[in-house]
């Protein structure tokens, strides 16, 4: 303990020391999007930084004198901005106030990319803001600066969820004491992990939400696996076992288990790597290495502490919470596993019914990128947003960037002619003149769509211009690209719709072999496989219900908008690693019990018993603390929040305490069938004691 206690102080000091910043530049290599971006760094250095945007609203008009004064002081304040380069007045600027002269825009134009900005430059723009702003002249502040600023530190949803956890670990096991000890270790990694990340973030660009992602899973998985370490210890101490003994029980299954269900979260983080998007790497190797930091301190700190505490775990009960440390045949668990082999096709049919109809919105999934439009309405970037669309047109809010690398006068004539044919395509409002840099090597035209930037027409905008601006340029020297915040979003989609199909087998297949190299059965992998298919259906469809549809979006705080496109591919590959935990967990104790009765339909009734109680807290645990960040306003991470909350929860009850049972009665002894010639070749990864052979099938 004071080992690990050492190892925080000098990790603590390390971020202190060498810590970084979140919300890094987003790279996407070998699409259409980052080779404009990489032209305009070298060809347009000053125009390769962010913008922001400030928008004002003067009922008065921007015609009355006071109201002139007024904007054209805060046009001077904001010139004088630290690492402002440029910014542009709405009486210079054609077309940047309203048609009713009541809103105005003016463009201010950064050096560098938002992550790069000193908080403090950020800072003075906000202050600005709120400064100006007054009765009779609005200020709101939009944009991607403005918006990497507004995303909240991390903090309060962590404190809501560990909050949650107490109250069921005391609920689930009676005791403070016992409460404590998967609490400690959780925080314990979860800490380890937000040092170590932060000191990563100096080194690697790492998205704004990465903290609060890897903290959601740190948290729910740190306390799971304790939970489990501590409730085998528990049991084992409970029917007699020293607590040597039972700590040695408790490593030895609850901690291969650990292992096991840690590992295969870890490997399935890590193929992320396979999608080559390196935000969506560095976010999965992030959260990889929290998970990796839980399990170690599951399996090496708990049992050290477990043995200070020793018998006196259950100390300090709570009245009226003693809970059993081992469960009987007459608990909940035995009985609900008789009920279901009375009449396992019913149970099976309703349950898997349920996941189907829970799953079906995901054939409507639109995946993109949410604007500003999507940002609570307490945000100034929302604010100045609606402010954009209403007196300018949704599509104001993201502008299509052409960019045209020119050689000789034919490039630069095809970059001129451009704004004229893009102009009379349908759904664009208006077209800038190519716009050449001093040594006329390349142009640019910006583009405002008729619609907003998440919405479907945009996305086909998009891929109209592509192909026009391909044709209008073809047999002359010029490169013409589209790029901008929908069109990278596009490229975002289609690269993940490339990896995907591929991601997805591969993390099936490892799982497959894993489980079939600890069960030696053929059968419970292609059940879990399929279980755990199913349950993650259900979570992405209710995330199309919630965030794509608008239901309970009012409740939630959330607005309709397509599902950001990393997502699905993130959400796999934690949910498929956290389902193996339940499945493991059961499926363990129920073939630890037909090793030793040879009886399927008893063994099911008997794991079913000792782990239900421990399965659905450390479902109502991961539920909670996924639950507690839907109150972020991130829309990511709601989305992220409420989906893993939602598969847990159909995990941990549809799935392992129903359709599990039901199959496995409905299989009877062919749940453990394994024939010889695979036995051979499967390598042996046991989760309990080895028990006589005999146990494959042949």
């Amino acid at each position: 303990m004071a080992v690990a206690l050492a190892v925080l102080v000098g990790l603590g000091a390390l971020y202190v020391l060498f810590g970084g910043r979140y919300g890094g530049s987003f790279s996407l290599p070998g699409t259409e999007s980052q080779r404009l971006f990489d032209l305009l760094e070298e060809h347009f250095p000053g125009t390769a930084g962010d913008s922001a945007t400030v928008v004002v609203r003067a009922p008065a008009g921007f015609d009355d004198p006071e109201v002139r004064t007024r904007a054209e002081e805060l046009v001077a304040d904001l010139k004088d901005l630290p690492e402002v380069i440029g910014v542009s007045s709405p009486y210079e600027q054609p077309g940047a106030i309203s048609r009713d002269g009541s809103i105005a825009r003016i463009s201010v134009q950064y050096g560098k990319e938002s992550f790069g900005l000193e908080e403090t430059s950020v800072d003075a723009l906000l202050d600005l803001r709120e400064r100006r702003s007054s009765p009779g002249f609005q200020v709101e502040a939009g944009g991607q600066v403005v918006s990497a600023a507004e995303q909240e530190a991390p903090g309060s949803s962590e404190l809501i969820g560990v909050g949650a956890a107490v109250v069921i670990l005391l609920i689930a096991f009676g005791s403070i004491v016992a409460m404590a000890l998967p609490i400690t270790t959780a925080l314990l990694a979860l800490t380890s992990g937000f040092f170590l990340v932060g000191v990563g973030a100096s080194f690697v660009d790492l998205p704004s939400f990465t903290p609060q992602f890897a903290s959601m899973i740190g948290i729910g998985v740190g306390i799971d696996y304790s939970l489990l370490v501590v409730t085998r210890f528990r049991e084992g101490v409970a029917l007699g076992s020293s607590v040597v003994d039972a700590i040695g029980q408790a490593a030895a299954t609850a901690g291969r288990s650990v292992v096991f269900a840690g590992f295969t979260v870890v490997i399935a983080l890590l193929g992320l790597w396979a999608v080559g998007i390196p935000f969506i790497s560095y976010v999965g190797s992030a959260a990889a290495l929290v998970v990796a930091l839980a399990v170690t301190v599951a399996i090496l700190v708990l049992p050290a502490i477990v043995g200070l505490v020793g018998g006196h775990i259950d100390r300090w009960r709570i009245p009226g919470l003693a809970a059993p440390a081992h469960e009987s045949e007459t608990g909940f668990g035995y009985r609900l596993g008789r009920l279901i082999q009375r009449a396992p096709l019913l149970f099976f049919a309703l349950s898997l019914a349920a996941l189907v109809v829970l799953a079906w919105p995901v054939l409507s999934i639109r995946l993109g990128s949410s604007d500003d439009g999507s940002n609570p309405k307490s945000f100034t970037s929302r604010r100045a947003y609606d402010l954009l669309s209403e007196a300018f047109g949704p599509g104001l809010n993201g502008p299509i960037l052409i960019g045209v690398r020119t050689d000789d006068v034919v490039g630069d004539a095809a970059a001129m002619r451009l704004p004229l044919i893009v102009g009379q395509t349908e759904g664009v409002v208006s077209v800038t003149p190519a716009r050449f840099n001093e040594a006329r090597t390349m142009a640019t035209i910006i583009v405002i769509p008729e619609t907003a930037p998440q919405a479907e027409e945009t996305d086909a905008l998009v891929n109209r211009l592509r192909r026009i601006v391909s044709l209008a340029t073809e047999g002359t020297s010029a490169e013409a690209l589209v790029g901008g915040s929908t069109a990278l979003f596009i490229d975002v989609d289609s690269k993940i719709a490339s990896r995907m199909p591929l991601f997805f087998a591969a993390v099936i297949g490892l799982s497959f072999v894993l489980l079939m190299a600890t069960f030696r059965s053929v059968l419970v992998p292609l059940k879990a496989a399929i279980m755990n298919v199913l349950s993650i259906g259900a979570s992405y469809g209710v995330i199309v219900a919630v965030f794509q549809w608008g239901w309970l979006g009012e409740y939630l705080g959330v607005e309709r908008g397509p599902i950001e496109s990393f997502l699905p591919m993130m959400l796999f590959a934690v949910l498929f690693g956290l389902s193996m935990d339940y499945e493991v967990f059961l499926v363990s104790r129920i073939q630890e019990e037909y090793l030793k009765s040879r009886d399927n339909s008893e063994a099911v009734a008997r794991g079913l018993s000792v782990t239900t109680r421990v399965i659905s807290a450390a479902a109502a645990i991961m539920v909670a603390v996924f639950l507690s960040f839907a109150v972020s306003d991130q829309r990511v991470i709601k989305e992220f929040g409420i989906g893993l909350a939602a598969a847990i929860f159909l995990d941990a009850t549809l799935v392992r305490l129903i359709l599990v049972p039901s199959i496995m009665q409905l299989m009877g002894n062919a749940n453990w069938w394994f024939p010889q010639w695979l036995d051979r070749l499967v390598p042996r990864f046991g989760l309990h004691e080895p028990q006589p052979e005999g146990a494959a099938g042949s």
